[in-house]
């Protein structure tokens, strides 16, 4: 589905990806792990060209991305970031309207595509469509950034840390809407995070990254079992202790 070979970026001096290679299967979710600044964000930025690569090839269905008009190819994969970025002077359906207006649907399409998004991600279209964005909690402003990333019924979904602002309650209620939605409609995901138990949770597959290369990409399982070397492991053993602290706690 998703095909990175030998992709490097250079930024002057500082090499941020490092010829990382790595294969997105259809419908899987992938987790790219690591610190800030080891590349994670500029990986996905190159798969839809908000950046471009040094060198390397990036693939999506066996064609090369740069062989598509680059809007056209922002048009077909969803994006969800941190900063959720809604326009504040349009309305939350104007919001996720925006690219169905942009691609040219009718007013009726793109009005019932509203509603059944709302209701997709348990924001009530009566309630919801008219409001301002900036009337809305942060977990009810990133429901809308995920709806407005759904909007042209994409197959491939890039989120960047799009739950990491919100209260554990929040986020947690937001994966599990996510997982739900991206199993119900077979989307492949790539999935940035430095938050390893999120990582653990929500990953098919975890990519570990440092200083723009790939260490290890594994199931959650086989990672916490068998890291490939000791940073891998120090990172895996964060989780368990705190697993093994909560655990501890239950049974004072």
């Amino acid at each position: 589905m998703i095909t990175l070979e030998q992709v490097t970026k250079i930024y002057e001096q500082t090499v941020a990806v490092d010829h990382l290679s790595l294969e997105v299967q259809s419908g899987e979710l992938l987790v790219l792990l690591g610190t800030s600044g080891c590349g994670k964000t500029t990986t996905l930025k190159m798969i839809n060209r908000l950046i471009e690569p040094t060198s390397g090839h990036i693939y999506i269905d066996e064609q090369e991305n740069t062989s598509k008009d680059v809007v056209t190819l922002r048009r077909s994969i969803g994006y969800v970031f941190q900063g959720i970025g809604l326009f504040t002077h349009l309305s939350v359906g104007e919001n996720i309207g925006i690219a169905p207006k942009l691609a040219d649907w009718s007013d009726e399409k793109r009005r019932s595509r509203v509603n059944e998004l709302l209701e997709l991600v348990h924001l009530p279209p009566e309630e919801f469509r008219e409001r301002n964005p900036a009337d809305l909690s942060g977990g009810q402003q990133q429901r809308v950034g995920v709806a407005r990333a759904l909007a042209i019924q994409p197959n491939i979904m890039l989120m960047d840390e799009p739950f990491g602002a919100l209260d554990p309650l929040t986020r947690d209620s937001l994966q599990q809407e996510y997982l739900d939605i991206r199993k119900r409609f077979d989307i492949t995901t790539i999935f940035v995070t430095h938050d390893m138990t999120e990582a653990l949770l929500l990953g098919d597959r975890i990519a570990v990254m440092d200083a723009g290369k790939v260490l290890q990409i594994d199931t959650p399982g086989e990672l916490l079992r068998n890291p490939a070397n000791e940073y891998i492991e120090k990172l895996m053993s964060t989780p368990k202790k705190q697993a093994d602290q909560l655990e501890k706690l239950a049974n004072e």
